[in-house]
């Protein structure tokens, strides 16, 4: 059954829940747990391309202290969108895609935040990994104020191969980075753009940044070092909305 925290539990249940189609997080197993229908649970999870992790049993304890089996699944809020047909259907519609890609945003609130910016601000899609990012729950979906449930949401196995597929098909990917020599505002966001925003602490990765077409960054006057990276990608999508309405 599911609950309050948006999970199922239970082998069998999970198991099911996989098989009807239901949009699955990722699973926590307990460690050393075998049998046959463990064995069933990882075809099944295999099969459909679930993320699952090994943990230590009082890791499942702490989610839910009921006959869990072992087997715990954090359901997703919302449907997700394939990347590829979603980036046709706008080209096929003759969109201008205007794509928001974050790279490892961990935290709810902030997820939440950036998808109510760029639903208010027309972006097409968003995209973020499989592994890394906040998940996207209840409170993701509450915070964003419904935007999660309106704006394509892709959650893909490779960021960069996804983010190589992007570039391929015409999109300028732009890096939000303090490290960037040019202001965001001097960054040309007209055409087909994919724009990328990093972890809270750490920012976009090594290996993202330098497939890159250009990298943005917003200037900081006063004492604290950044923005929140909510704050940062609303300015950035904004300033694609500015140059695109020009």
């Amino acid at each position: 059954m599911a609950g309050k925290s948006d999970f199922l539990f239970g082998i069998r249940s999970v198991i099911e829940a996989i098989r009807s189609g239901k949009e699955i997080e990722k699973v926590l197993v307990k460690k050393g747990l075998q049998g046959e229908l463990y064995e069933e649970l990882i075809d099944t999870m295999k099969e459909a391309k679930i993320a699952w992790q090994t943990v230590p049993v009082e890791r499942i304890n702490r989610a839910t202290r009921k006959n869990h089996q072992g087997v715990i699944a954090f359901v997703s809020a919302i449907t997700y969108h394939d990347l590829e047909n979603t980036l046709i259907g706008l080209f096929e519609e003759g969109k201008n895609p205007l794509v928001l890609v974050l790279d490892g945003i961990t935290d709810i609130r902030n997820m939440g935040a950036i998808a109510r910016s760029a639903e208010c601000a027309g972006v097409n899609a968003i995209v973020i990994p499989e592994k890394g990012g906040a998940p996207i729950n209840a409170d993701a979906v509450k915070t964003s104020a419904g935007a999660l449930l309106n704006i394509p949401v892709s959650r893909v196995k490779n960021l960069y191969k996804s983010l190589e597929y992007l570039q391929n098909s015409g999109l300028k990917l732009v890096a939000a980075t303090e490290k960037a020599s040019e202001n965001y505002t001097k960054v040309d966001f007209s055409g087909p753009t994919a724009i990328v925003m990093g972890a809270e602490d750490k920012g976009v990765s090594s290996q993202i940044l330098k497939i890159c077409d250009a990298a943005a960054k917003i200037p900081i006057v006063g004492t604290i070092g950044s923005l929140n990276v909510s704050v940062a990608a609303g300015i950035l999508v904004y300033e694609a909305v500015r140059q695109r309405n020009e």
